[in-house]
């Protein structure tokens, strides 16, 4: 059965074994020397040991008092670091740590590649692991699975921080000389083609079907795919038109083969934010790393 220890007796224990004088550890403790003593006493007990016996008028250490020294020292340092606030140095150079950072492949095209060389110059020895996002489920932020969950805000839950990070939207995009880019573009012309739909989770309708009911009409969709790149190879193939964020179009290396075009419905842009579980709001890696999502994705986005 292990033992319940009064773990401020390391710390007592500590000063013991630094001064070798129950006198000179009660002055430094602020503790009379008769409670000193009785702390002493107490150490005997839970080590087995007597670690501080006379010679003469003064206290030497036991050979076992010598051998806890040095580690009883690292553990009340170690302790009293974790016990003080954050500092703002953060030694990046020796940095080892893995962030795992959930998003839509939209984002990973996108940025994915700027993120990698920006730690990989910043913190070689951090590692930063792209996980998929499903759906907006707040739980593995809670339960500490991922770092950062970078999307459009959902149902964060009321405890998760957000920080927005660049605007974005959606655009049209068709293979090169496609009929659609040949004369105007109208409400009319765009509804009537065949529509590529990128949903995890099958769902068909959306901002721009709104947009199109509200000059009374509807599109036809003929695919649901899971992913934007599913979506622009099945586009590249065929006379179908995708919608797809621009930042991912702008960066995905099919672009030259494929043209896309605004709209010919108003949409509301959309909001793309990172977003952290509070445990992380003072980490100092953490916090590099949020600062560096933010500086590249706005670097990248501004015009």
């Amino acid at each position: 059965m292990p033992v319940d220890v009064d773990l401020n007796l390391l710390t007592a224990l500590n000063v013991l074994l630094a001064e070798g004088s129950v006198s000179k550890a009660a002055e430094r403790l602020g503790l009379s020397e008769s409670a000193m003593s009785r702390t002493l006493a107490r150490l005997r007990e839970a080590t087995g040991d007597e670690l501080l016996v006379r010679a003469g008028r003064a206290m030497v250490p036991t050979p076992r008092a010598l051998a806890l020294r040095e580690p009883i020292k690292a553990l009340v340092d170690e302790a009293a670091a974790v016990l003080q606030p954050a500092g703002p140095d953060l030694d990046l150079g020796a940095l080892q740590r893995t962030f795992t950072v959930r998003a839509n492949d939209g984002f990973t095209e996108a940025f994915a590649h700027l993120l990698a060389a920006r730690t990989a110059s910043e913190a070689p020895g951090v590692r930063l692991r792209f996980a998929p996002k499903p759906d907006k489920d707040v739980r593995p932020l809670r339960e500490g699975l991922i770092d950062l969950d970078v999307g459009v805000l959902g149902e964060a839950g009321p405890e998760v921080r957000v920080q927005a990070l660049y605007r974005d939207r959606f655009v049209g995009v068709v293979r090169q000389g496609h009929p659609l880019l040949e004369g105007k573009l109208t409400p009319e012309r765009y509804a009537a083609c065949n529509h590529i739909i990128t949903s995890r989770r099958g769902q068909v309708a959306g901002p721009v079907d709104d947009a199109l009911a509200a000059v009374g009409l509807a599109r036809h969709v003929a695919v649901i795919v899971p992913s934007f790149g599913t979506a622009l190879s099945t586009a590249a193939a065929t006379d179908m038109v995708a919608l797809l964020p621009a930042s991912y179009f702008e960066h995905s290396r099919a672009s030259a083969a494929m043209r896309a075009f605004e709209l010919p419905v108003p949409t509301a842009p959309i909001t793309i934010s990172q977003m952290w579980h509070p445990r992380f709001e003072r980490d100092a890696a953490h916090r590099w790393l949020r600062g560096v999502v933010l500086q590249v994705c706005r670097q990248e986005s501004s015009p």
